[in-house]
C-alpha cells in the first residue's frame, strides 16, 4: 500500500523499537498467524494495488472497484445499508475531483477510502472513558451470555489501572455461580479487589448497592459491576437489568458484543441501547477469525461508540479503541503507533538496544531467536505483529510471505526445541547432526521434522538479519517484504 506512515517521525527510542519489530517480522514469517479482517484486507489491497498502478483513472475505472470495494464489505458481513452509504460517500468525493498534486489519482482514492473508514468508525460520541464528578465512578457491563463479560471485566480493570486507576470488581452475576467464582479467582491473580455475596441470599440490585458502598469505602476511582447475560428479547432479565442501572446509577454502561457473531453483534447493541441505553461497547475476540463486520457497522447502526477491543485471552488483553489506526490496519497500512506503545509497555529498553547491535552486526543465533519468539509473546502474538506492521496484514493469507502450520502453538513448539538444545547448540546451530536432532526431539517432545523446519527458519532469519544489517531505513526494512 506504501511506505509505513509514521518511520520518519519516529524519536530514537521508538525507532529502536520499530527496527526491533521488524526484526521480529523477520523471525515470525514462516509462522504468521490468522487475524481479524485478512480476507476483507487482501482484497482491499488487491483492488488498490491495481488502481495505484495507473497512472490515470476514469469514471469506469473508479464505479468497478468500488463495486468490487462494496462486495468485499458485504462478504466481510457489514451492514448492507452501512456499505451502501460508505460506497456513496467514497463515489461522490471521488469522483468530485478531489486530487492532490502529491499522490496518484489511485493512491488519492486509497486516501479517501482510509478517511471515510476512519469516519464510519468514529461516529456515536466519545471513545474513551472520563471519571464522573462523584468520588467514584459506577461502570455497568452487560451483554448476552458467554460475549465475555467476566473476564472483560477483569482486562478492563488491568488496563484502568494501567491508566493510573483503582479499580473495584462487583460480581452481579448471581444466576451463574461460576461467574462469581471466576471474578473471585481473576481478583486474586490480578491483585484487584473482588466483592461477591452468596447468590442464595442477595440479588443483583442489593449487591450492585452493597458493592458500590463497599467501593467509596475503599476510596476507588471505578467500580465495575459485572451483570448476568441475558438476551435482549428477555423482558424478565431487561427488567432486572433496568433495576440494577436504576440502582447503581451509572456513569457508564457498556456491552461486550462478541465480533465473531456478527451482525447478531449489530442486533443485540440495538436492542440493549433501545431498553437500557448504552454509552459505549467494547468488541470482545476481535483477535478470532471472523470477517469483522460488526466492528464496521455497530458504531453507524447503533450510533454508540466503541471504547475498547479485546485482542487476546491475557489479562492486558484489551486495547483502547482508535478509529484511525484500525482503518490504517483494514487497509494494510499497519498501526506502528498501537505497536510501538504496546513494545515500549513489553520490551525492556536495554533489551531492545542489545538486541538491535546484535541484529545489525548478524550475530544471531537460536538464543536469540528464543528471546524474539519469547518477545513475540509478550506483544500478543505473531499474527497481531504481522497485521500491524505496514504492508504485511494484507500479505497474510495471499502467498506472499511464506506459510506453514499458521498457529500460535507452532512457537510454543519451537520454543520447546530451543529449550531442549545444549548452550553450545544454541549458539553453534551448525554442529547439530542426525543423532543431536533426535535427542532434541525427545527431549522437546516433539519430531525430527519438527526440527528440520526449525533448522530451516533459522537459516532464512539469519539470511534476512544479514540483509536488515546493512540498512538504518525502515522504509529499506520494508521493502524485504514486498
Amino acid at each position: 500500500m506504501g511506505k509505513p506512515p509514521v518511520y520518519c517521525a519516529l524519536p530514537a527510542a521508538a525507532y529502536r523499537l520499530y527496527w526491533l519489530l521488524f526484526s521480529l517480522a523477520a523471525a515470525a514469517a514462516p509462522l504468521v498467524g490468522i487475524a481479524m479482517f485478512e480476507n476483507l484486507t487482501g482484497r482491499l489491497t488487491g483492488i488498490f494495488n491495481r488502481l495505484s498502478s495507473k497512472g490515470r483513472l476514469t469514471d469506469k475505472d473508479i464505479d468497478q472497484a468500488l463495486a468490487e470495494v462494496r462486495r468485499s464489505l458485504l462478504e466481510a458481513d457489514v451492514n448492507f445499508r452501512v456499505a451502501r452509504d460508505f460506497i456513496a460517500a467514497v463515489k461522490e468525493r471521488a469522483q468530485g475531483g478531489e486530487i492532490l498534486e502529491s499522490l496518484s489519482p489511485g493512491q488519492q482514492v486509497v486516501k479517501i477510502v482510509h478517511e471515510e473508514l476512519t469516519a464510519l468508525l468514529s461516529g456515536g460520541g466519545s471513545h474513551t472513558l472520563t471519571l464522573s464528578s462523584q468520588p467514584v465512578s459506577p461502570l455497568l457491563l452487560v451483554g448476552l451470555q458467554g460475549s465475555g463479560k467476566t473476564t472483560t471485566a477483569a482486562k478492563l480493570a488491568v488496563e484502568l489501572r494501567k491508566q493510573g486507576h483503582r479499580t473495584l470488581l462487583i460480581a452481579a452475576d448471581l444466576r451463574r455461580p461460576a461467574a462469581i467464582q471466576q471474578l473471585e479467582t481473576l481478583g486474586r491473580q490480578l491483585d484487584i479487589p473482588v466483592y461477591a455475596e452468596d447468590p442464595q441470599q442477595s440479588d443483583a440490585v442489593k449487591v450492585s448497592r452493597a458493592g458500590l458502598a463497599r467501593a467509596r469505602e475503599l476510596g476507588v476511582n471505578w467500580a465495575i459491576i459485572d451483570t448476568g447475560g441475558r438476551l435482549q428479547i428477555d423482558d424478565e432479565l431487561m427488567q432486572e437489568l433496568e433495576r440494577v442501572k436504576q440502582a447503581a446509577q451509572p456513569h457508564e454502561t457498556l456491552l461486550v458484543a462478541d465480533a465473531m457473531t456478527g451482525q447478531d453483534a449489530v442486533n443485540t447493541a440495538e436492542g440493549f441501547h433501545g431498553r437500557i441505553g448504552l454509552t459505549g461497547l467494547i468488541m470482545s475476540k476481535m483477535d478470532g477469525d471472523a470477517r469483522g463486520g460488526a466492528a464496521l457497522s455497530i458504531t453507524r447502526v447503533t450510533g454508540v461508540p466503541i471504547k475498547y477491543v479485546g485482542v487476546g485471552e491475557r489479562p492486558d488483553g484489551l486495547e483502547p479503541f482508535h478509529p484511525d489506526r484500525l482503518a490504517s490496519r483494514i487497509l494494510a497500512m499497519g498501526d506502528v503507533l498501537t505497536l510501538i506503545e504496546r513494545a515500549q509497555e513489553a520490551v525492556d529498553e536495554k533489551q531492545a538496544k542489545e538486541m538491535e547491535r546484535k541484529l545489525r552486526q548478524a550475530s544471531f543465533d537460536m538464543n536469540d531467536l528464543l528471546e524474539q519468539l519469547q518477545s513475540m509473546q509478550k506483544l500478543g502474538g505473531v499474527g497481531q505483529i504481522m497485521e500491524m506492521l505496514p504492508g504485511l496484514g494484507g500479505r497474510m493469507g495471499g502467498g506472499k510471505l511464506p506459510l506453514e502450520d499458521l498457529d500460535e502453538s507452532r512457537v510454543q513448539r519451537l520454543r520447546a526445541i530451543i529449550g531442549s538444545m545444549t548452550p553450545e547448540e544454541r549458539r553453534r546451530p551448525e554442529i547439530i547432526n542426525g543423532s543431536r536432532r533426535r535427542r532434541i526431539s525427545r527431549g522437546s517432545g516433539t519430531t525430527p521434522q519438527d526440527i528440520n523446519m526449525l533448522m530451516k527458519q533459522y537459516k532464512q532469519t539469519q539470511k534476512l538479519v544479514k540483509q536488515m544489517s546493512r540498512s538504518r531505513n525502515p522504509a529499506d526494512l520494508f521493502k524485504l517484504f514486498r
